[in-house]
């Protein structure tokens, strides 16, 4: 009997190992890609001051270890747009005009896309919109167009999808 319950043991530790070993490196792109989401929707909202405490959010998420669990080339990747999304992410967290924010959400929404399409480890699907007004792009969470170049007063469903960045299984 003890050695039935001994094998058992064994068994389920070795199936735990294989799992933890399975599980895909812990990153903190979800953080960075769940705070440019919160941007995109306050200004899809035309929430100045919740686009701007999501800015403050995705620059701390910048600046705290963001290449954590990604290989050499992935962190060589990240980090030749790292200034670039701090720079916009900043400027987003220091003011509450959606106008201005939107202005530099548009060149956030054009490199972190390259990041993400690069990196491939997402962990949900991610769709690169268009608006044709504003000639600029942005990343959703749903094909569903909520546009954060203009508030739902004006052309909030204006815009298509041209990409979807599938999720990483």
């Amino acid at each position: 009997m003890k050695t039935l319950k001994l094998i058992s043991l064994m068994l389920v530790l070795a199936f735990s190992i294989s799992l933890v070993k399975a599980a895909p490196p812990a990153n903190n792109i979800d953080k960075i890609t769940s705070a440019y989401l919160g941007i995109k929707n306050a200004l899809a909202a035309g929430n100045g001051t919740l686009a701007q405490a999501k800015g403050k959010e995705l620059l701390d998420a910048l600046s705290t270890d963001p290449g954590k669990g990604l290989n050499a080339d992935q962190q060589k990747l990240l980090n030749s747009y790292l200034d670039k999304l701090k720079f916009d992410s900043r400027h987003i967290s220091e003011v509450a005009k959606v106008d201005h924010q939107r202005e530099h959400f548009e060149s956030l929404s054009k490199n972190l896309y390259e990041v993400l399409k690069g990196l491939k480890v997402n962990t949900s699907p991610l769709y690169e919109q268009y608006c044709p007004m504003k000639k600029a792009y942005w990343l959703s969470e749903s094909p569903t167009i909520k546009n954060p170049y203009y508030n739902d007063k004006e052309m909030a469903t204006c815009g298509k999808t041209t990409a979807t960045l599938n999720a990483v299984k």
